[in-house]
């Protein structure tokens, strides 16, 4: 699309628009590259398919803005508004989207690879089968989000709220966790091979048949989590508190649960070979796989 006018505005590459007014523009398969959009005002605008490849668009509204399929790589999206915005398939790559609000936004199999997601509103976005690895989402807010099958490897999550979120068979591997708010968390059958989860409060998560395996998840809180099946060989857990939790046929060979906290937890036909138990604490309602001694193993009784 070349250089065409739309509400009295050129719209052509490297174009000067800010502040304009071009709500519910079609702007569809629009040459934007380099633009100025920062304030545009671009609510319910069609950009579907619109090149906006390192356009800034600082603090711009696109409230239920189409963006489908769109090039948004390098773009500058702090601050903006992309409320319930439709961003399925569009490429985000490395683009700039500290604190902007993508609550309910749609953005199935968007590429955000290495994209700034810093302190980024997601509650309730769509991310279906989204590529974030190495993405900045350090505090951004997720909660109730979808990320079933997303590629999170190597992503920053420290202290990202999940409450509640989707992410099942998701790719977690060396992903940072470090104080992530995980609890209700949906996980069965995620990749967090060496994933950092410490301190992390995953507090009622559901992590049935998730790969934890050379996982951190010192100081952990796992209180009544689902953890059947999950994979923890040589996952460090020390002072973990498992209270409540489920480990039914889970695998913790050469585990490091230390001073782990397993009142009342489930460990029926788990396998501890090798795990070690040292001062980690039991109480008469902690069940354990048919043989195991866990006096033998070092655990405290309370």
């Amino acid at each position: 699309m070349g250089a065409v006018e739309v509400n009295g505005y050129k719209i052509r590459m490297g174009a000067d628009l800010r502040g304009a007014d071009l709500s519910e523009a079609d702007l569809s398969e629009a040459d934007l590259r380099g633009a100025n959009l920062s304030g545009t005002d671009l609510r319910g605008a069609n950009l579907r398919g619109a090149d906006l490849n390192r356009a800034n668009l600082y603090g711009a509204c696109l409230e239920l803005a189409n963006l489908s399929r769109s090039n948004l790589s390098r773009a500058n999206l702090s601050r903006s508004n992309l409320f319930a915005a439709h961003l399925n398939r569009a490429n985000l790559y490395g683009a700039n989207l500290e604190r902007a609000n993508l609550e309910r936004a749609e953005l199935n199999e968007a590429l955000l690879f290495g994209a700034n997601l810093y302190e980024a509103l997601l509650a309730w976005a769509n991310l279906t089968e989204a590529s974030l690895e190495r993405a900045n989402l350090y505090r951004a807010e997720l909660g109730s989000a979808n990320l079933g099958s997303a590629n999170l490897t190597g992503t920053d999550l420290t202290g990202t709220d999940l409450c509640s979120a989707n992410l099942k068979d998701a790719k977690l591997s060396g992903a940072d966790l470090t104080d992530a708010k995980l609890s209700g968390a949906y996980l069965d059958g995620a990749w967090l091979f060496g994933a950092y989860l410490t301190m992390a409060d995953l507090t009622g998560a559901s992590l049935r048949g998730a790969t934890l395996s050379g996982a951190n998840l010192s100081g952990a809180d796992l209180t009544r989590a689902d953890l059947t099946m999950a994979n923890f060989t040589r996952a460090d857990l020390p002072g973990a508190n498992l209270t409540e939790a489920n480990l039914f046929r889970a695998n913790l060979t050469e585990a490091n649960l230390v001073r782990a906290n397993l009142t009342e937890a489930n460990l029926v036909e788990a396998n501890l070979t090798a795990a070690d138990l040292t001062e980690a604490i039991a109480d008469k309602s902690t069940r354990w796989p048919e043989g195991f001694d866990p006096v033998a193993a070092g655990m405290t009784f309370v």
